[in-house]
């Protein structure tokens, strides 16, 4: 198997396995073919993406109640399984782009199935199946210019960086609630994701070298995307600075009123 039959078959998988099968050791990151730019995953039974306003996810304060808490993990497990999609896309996308780069993307497919074992867990403990509820492809629909920078600017310093905030936030409630599992599990997704928006960092700096960090952002991703969908209401400083974003960057983006996707205030 390449590397390019593994992305294709993680796009083309219509079972939770094929979808959380782990890349095999020893793939080859080089890839001679041209530019293959899939338009839409297939999807196991049930995981059909749905315009968003047929998806309803509870608040945050939901997660005092048992059965809206496995609404809500089912949302985010969704966010995964369309991360894994997506990082499968990119390697498909970008067969000439630095491999360092096509190693990263590989790397973080693989931690992107693992948050969505561990959500699926939670699911199941608390009374559902991962496909019981409609999904969005909210992710697949904010893709963007189809290049290595626009692709690092909206997955990990859009999505992947508000979730440093909101993975936290979620992990609060959970404990709060009494449920430390899911709060362990939420904790973990946050730590990761500490890495993926490193990785993105590392690669705008080496894919716009010299331009000033915030404009290279602000140009590579698309509106309604933005910094304002760039974090939570409560910035997490800490894990920002341990993913290497500068000072400057920072407090720019915490100047920034955070906005929910329909653009209302959080």
């Amino acid at each position: 198997m390449t590397l390019r039959d593994y992305a294709i078959a993680v796009l083309e998988a219509e079972t939770m396995a094929g979808k959380l099968a782990p890349p095999p050791p020893g793939l080859d990151l080089a890839d001679d073919q041209p530019p293959l730019r899939v338009a839409a995953p297939r999807r196991p039974p049930g995981l059909a993406a749905v315009h968003h306003r047929k998806v309803a996810v509870p608040p945050i304060a939901g997660m005092r109640d048992p059965s809206q808490r496995a609404r809500i993990l089912h949302a985010l497990a969704n966010h995964e399984l369309q991360a894994i999609e997506l990082f499968a896309w990119a390697l498909l996308a970008f067969p000439d782009a630095p491999r360092g780069f096509r190693a990263g993307l590989l790397h973080i497919l693989g931690e992107e199935q693992l948050h969505l074992r561990l959500y699926d867990g939670r699911i199941a403990a608390l009374g559902l199946r991962f496909g019981d509820l409609p999904v969005t492809a909210h992710f697949w629909n904010r893709l963007g210019e189809p290049t290595p920078l626009a692709f690092v600017c909206t997955m990990g310093l859009t999505f992947e960086n508000a979730n440093l905030d909101f993975a936290l936030a979620y992990a609060a409630a959970a404990r709060a609630a009494g449920d430390e599992e899911t709060a362990l599990v939420l904790e973990r997704v946050h730590d990761d994701e500490i890495g993926h928006v490193r990785f993105a960092w590392t690669w705008l700096e080496k894919l716009a070298p010299g331009a000033d960090p915030w404009e290279t952002y602000l140009a590579n991703v698309a509106p309604p995307l933005g910094p304002h969908r760039a974090r939570g209401r409560e910035l997490d400083l800490e894990a920002r600075r341990r993913a290497g974003l500068p000072d400057d960057f920072v407090a720019r983006l915490a100047a920034i009123e955070p906005r929910r996707p329909g653009g209302g205030p959080r």
